[in-house]
């Protein structure tokens, strides 16, 4: 008897590329994917908060450098992203958040979150396939989605609607991309503490939701979301595309 062997976690010998990498998941991932052997390109739009982060990824032995992009910059990103690559790996947690009540948004607002969520991801997302494509070269290309791409949230119609989206565009580009080797999924987290989260959990109402709401009767911390990249990017799994892995304590299962 021949017994199977697990796939590798390990990501040596890839590039990835890991924007919204200055702060909370993005940095948590890009250190996953570090850690785990990828050789890290950070992407954000403050320069000196990426060198801080790769000065520290440095120094524990990992491979980081610096790409300071706007992804809102459509145009600019794509042609960073031709030339800096190919990308073995695209992990994207580059987001916006203006909440309000449905009846209070601005047209300013929307256009500022779907700018980032919705265009910028798939423009991103697009231009690290394209380099691929020309390469000739598999990939795993993951944008950091949210459970909100999948139920409603109070004061966050703006919000669902471009995770709503980056949830459809990725089972499209899954289709399309399938034949290059090229998979797509995302990643969903539940409410994970962070500067962009803190407005919620120091509102005691919000906050007591939000742990209502989580089975587990915990938030979620980054460290919860890096073994799904990891996941997601190696040869574990291989067979996945156009799904989503949702990381949310149990939210979306009432």
């Amino acid at each position: 008897m021949t017994l199977p062997k697990t796939p590798s976690f390990r990501l040596d010998g890839k590039r990835a590329l890991v924007a919204g990498a200055s702060s909370g998941i993005g940095m948590a991932c890009a250190v996953a994917l570090a850690e785990s052997g990828a050789a890290v390109t950070l992407v954000a739009r403050r320069a000196e908060k990426l060198r801080h982060v790769a000065d520290e990824m440095a120094a524990r032995g990992w491979h980081a450098d610096v790409l300071a992009l706007d992804i809102a910059d459509v145009e600019t990103t794509a042609e960073a992203v031709i030339r800096e690559g190919p990308f073995d790996i695209l992990l994207n947690s580059a987001g916006l958040a203006r909440h309000s009540a449905a009846v209070d948004t601005v047209p300013q607002d929307f256009d500022a979150v779907m700018e980032v969520n919705l265009r910028g991801a798939y423009f991103l997302t697009q231009a690290v396939a394209k380099g691929l494509i020309a390469a000739g070269k598999p990939g795993s290309l993951i944008n950091i989605s949210s459970q909100m791409g999948h139920v409603g949230g109070r004061e966050r119609a703006v919000y669902c609607a471009s995770k709503f989206a980056v949830e459809g565009f990725t089972k499209a580009l899954a289709l399309e991309f399938g034949a290059a080797r090229i998979r797509v999924n995302t990643i969903c987290p539940t409410f994970i503490l962070t500067d962009l989260t803190r407005p919620t959990f120091e509102d005691p109402d919000k906050r007591a939701w939000v742990l209502d709401k989580i089975k587990l009767g915990r938030a979620g911390e980054v460290e919860d979301i890096m073994g799904a990249v990891v996941y997601l990017a190696s040869e574990a799994s291989a067979l996945v595309t156009g799904t989503s892995l949702i990381v949310d304590g149990g939210w979306t299962a009432d």
